[in-house]
């Protein structure tokens, strides 16, 4: 048998436990190969070497956990799907320490989450905007968040991941279908926007949005539209910068649709009411589906526009 890279040999052997992670294992000496520490996770092992791994038990998590009421959609032993609601954060960061998604998975989760990373805490495969509301999926152990991973890095290209988000848009885009391809990048000159770079830039990311017109708003003389969005890809802010790139900024986002505040006069007071209570951009991660990482099957969630955005919609209808 041909000499094979000690990372890949140990994925095959324990494919309970990401690659990233046994890298890790590898280079804090948790490996052995004929009872030498190997700490170069590329170093070539030949056939009928002896492999030993020691999995130190997972330190307890660095965010502590939050008792928090949570919409859960689904949950077993691998994944969890959350609801969120707008204003919640997802991670804790600079700024929000607490209080966030994870603090709450912890608390719930408990002893059943696995040592991520070496870490107790639930697998972040993919985030929503503090102010953006909708379905998200969580996984609860490795192997789910291996599986859940690669499915998110994939886009759904070749598998069957599906997102599909619902946004409210300032004018009415010419085409009733299209696609926006435009790489995105941590703006230089504000740190906290995203901004779109050329193709050739090296800090630019490839991301593709797609898009459809499902409704003019009002009918009579459109102000607004309510479009339907499939990602790609998965970029910060993505939708957010993409639609504000072709003229059609999502209501509520002061972030990006900073120059459209004007077009907020031509409402009526009521549709003006409703627009400032949702007090953010009007965005919701309606539909997502993916293959359950342990058995295979597809799961596919939809959650119904929340209370803020629904009222907004109705008043725009008028």
């Amino acid at each position: 048998m041909p000499a094979e890279r000690l990372d890949r040999v140990l994925a095959r052997l324990q494919s309970d436990l990401s690659r990233s992670r046994l890298q890790a294992l590898i280079r804090e000496g948790q490996v052995l190969v004929d009872g030498v520490p190997i700490l170069d996770p590329g170093r070539k092992v030949a056939g009928g070497a002896a492999i030993s791994l020691t999995v130190p038990p997972p330190v307890p998590a660095a965010p502590e956990g939050e008792a928090m009421e949570l919409a859960i959609v689904y949950e077993d032993d691998d994944v969890i799907v959350i609801d969120k609601p707008a204003g919640l954060v997802v991670h804790p960061a600079a700024g929000h320490e607490s209080g966030t998604l994870v603090n709450a998975l912890i608390a719930h989760c408990g002893e059943s989450l696995s040592g991520i990373g070496g870490v107790k805490r639930p697998g972040i495969v993919h985030r929503l905007d503090k102010d953006t509301s909708g379905l998200l999926v969580v996984a609860k152990n490795d192997l789910a968040h291996q599986g859940l991973a690669e499915q998110f890095a994939d886009h759904g290209r070749t598998g069957p991941l599906e997102r599909t988000y619902f946004a409210l848009v300032w004018g009415v885009p010419e085409r009733r279908r299209g696609t926006v391809e435009a790489a995105l990048a941590r703006s230089q000159q504000n740190r906290e926007k995203i901004a779109i770079v050329s193709d050739d830039n090296e800090r630019g990311r490839y991301a593709i949005t797609h898009y459809e017109l499902l409704e003019t708003l009002p009918p009579a003389e459109p102000l607004a539209s309510l479009v339907r969005c499939e990602l790609e890809t998965g970029r910060t802010h993505q939708i957010r910068v993409h639609m504000a790139h072709i003229g059609h900024p999502l209501l509520g986002d002061l972030t990006y649709g900073s120059g459209f505040k004007t077009k907020a006069n031509r409402l009526s007071e009521g549709q003006q009411i409703a627009l400032k209570a949702l007090n953010r951009q009007a965005l919701h991660a309606a539909v997502l589906g993916f293959e359950h990482p342990r058995t295979g099957e597809f799961l596919r969630f939809e959650s119904p526009l929340p209370a803020d955005m629904a009222a907004l919609l109705q008043a725009l209808r008028s």
